[in-house]
């Protein structure tokens, strides 16, 4: 397969993957279709299926949607059992290539192994060519395939021990769910960087990256997954592993600034009412003389609800979304590809004509999106458009598992407020600062010594190391060209 082509003005910010899996349930595979269909916002490239029928494993994986991969009735005949795990994908490790489609199969010496991944790891390329030193044979350029080789590598007798082994040695930001013939294995990194929530569908256990995989199958949302934890889940019963030394947790924010569901809850977290209560503290840090709050749909609607409420402006939909753009649409020239926002957002005339516009958005990344949008609005009529970012500016690239550009192609790290203000042809532009973010997640103001969140993009802090790119800093073209063709999308 060739990689999925993409527009290069398009900005929009992309996590990687989702991760689910159920254990002791009648027809297994159409319990994870449906949950992967709930988790399709977090990656549209790709779909995989691993299911184990007792005796063996049936995998399917595929490019493409859930719906279109999984949407047949003879799913059951084609991947029967009662424990299955899936995945939904968008490359930031390794490339658009159906190789790199997850869950990954291995057979190892104790019985078969399906893995799915949700993240990245920023150690990935040195674990690799240690492996590959050692005499591994990569079968892909996904840095998932390294944590299967480090578990059959593994000197540990039991499964469980060998999974321990494999995960202490990775670094990064990660949510692993892993099917074998006896158990299922949940587990989620130190800091809790990426989300990773336990249900109970009738009794039989469910791992799922959002509690709203949870609600589309009818199970009942038990807890989320600790940072640092292991679950081992088995006919048994549920066993809690701690195999990482004690840290304080970090989830990501991003999470709550736009890539979970709205009607998810993240460690404990309403992600609707963030959104909407960063709008209120968006509104108190950058009010502006307006006639109507317009939001950039979807993720910018609960922002804006905030806002309008906050403010007393009127709120709107200035903007109407499509939901049935093709992913193949081929914009060969300049013009054209200026004129494919209007397959996603059209403009609301009726609301737009004549008014002085606050456009919510839930970030800006390189301003390119935004400055498409702005003029659309602009040339609907609006008299005056101030752009509000729903976070604050984007500073830094992510390495755990968000497709982010570059710090040179980040707007807000290479100009000034003025200068972005002129750049996106706007009357006004505003971001929401750290403390008020931190606010509306109820834990501000920002502990600088002692951060609550993963928060680099907004402040350079990671929270790990970044192994690969520290490597890479200091050894020849030849490690960062593989660094760059091994861990971009």
């Amino acid at each position: 397969m060739t990689p999925n082509w993409r527009d290069p003005d398009d900005d929009t910010l992309r996590l990687e993957c989702g991760v689910f899996g159920v254990f002791g349930a009648p027809d297994a595979a159409v319990i994870t279709a449906l949950g992967l269909h709930a988790l399709q916002h977090r990656g549209q490239e790709a779909c995989g299926i691993a299911a184990f029928d007792g005796q063996r494993f049936h995998t399917e994986r595929q490019m493409g949607l859930v719906g279109e991969a999984f949407g047949a009735p003879d799913l059951v005949e084609r991947l029967p059992g009662t424990a299955a795990i899936g995945h939904t994908r968008y490359s930031t490790a390794g490339g658009s290539f159906l190789r790199n489609v997850q869950p990954m199969f291995a057979d190892l010496e104790s019985g078969g192994m399906a893995l799915a991944h949700n993240g990245n790891l920023t150690n990935f390329l040195t674990l690799r060519e240690r492996l590959v030193t050692e005499g591994a044979i990569f079968q892909s350029t996904s840095d998932s395939e390294v944590i299967l080789h480090l578990l059959a590598r593994s000197r540990k007798s039991k499964i469980v021990d060998r999974f321990i082994d494999a995960v202490k040695q990775i670094e990064g930001g990660y949510a692993l769910v892993a099917l074998t013939n006896k158990k299922m294995i949940g587990v989620r990194d130190p800091l809790g960087i990426r989300p990773l929530v336990l249900g109970d569908l009738h009794g039989n256990p469910v791992l799922a990256s959002e509690s709203c995989a949870l609600d589309v199958i009818g199970a009942r949302f038990v807890r989320d997954v600790e940072h640092g934890e292991m679950l081992v889940i088995d006919e048994s019963g549920i066993t809690s592993l701690k195999p990482f030394p004690a840290a304080k947790p970090r989830p990501c924010v991003f999470e709550y600034v736009y890539f979970a569901r709205p009607d998810s809850v993240v460690d404990g977290r309403s992600v609707y009412e963030v959104r909407k209560a960063m709008g209120r503290r968006l509104a108190q840090e950058t009010g502006v003389e307006a006639d109507v709050v317009v939001p950039v749909p979807d993720s910018g609607v609960p922002s804006a609800l905030g806002f309008a409420l906050e403010s007393g402006i009127p709120f709107e939909l200035g903007i109407i979304r499509s939901h049935f753009v093709g992913r193949t649409f081929i914009q060969p020239t300049q013009h054209i590809r200026e004129l494919g926002v209007r397959m996603k957002h059209s403009p609301n005339r009726a609301v737009l004509e004549g008014k002085r516009v606050v456009l919510i958005d839930d970030s800006i990344v390189r301003g390119t999106t935004s400055l498409k949008i702005v003029r659309m609005v602009r040339e609907a009529g609006a008299k005056e458009v101030h752009l509000r970012s729903a976070s604050p500016p984007i500073l830094w690239p992510d390495f755990y598992g968000i497709d982010m550009p570059e710090r040179d192609q980040l707007i807000a790290a290479n100009k000034t407020m003025e200068e972005m203000a002129t750049f996106l042809e706007v009357d006004s532009l505003g971001f929401l600062s750290v403390d008020g973010l931190y606010d509306a997640l109820g834990a501000g103001p920002r502990d600088a010594a002692n951060p609550q969140f993963t928060d680099h993009y907004f402040t350079g802090d990671y929270p790990t190391r970044l192994l690969d790119r520290e490597i890479a800093a200091g050894r020849n073209e030849h490690y960062e060209r593989q660094l760059s063709f091994l861990v971009s999308a």
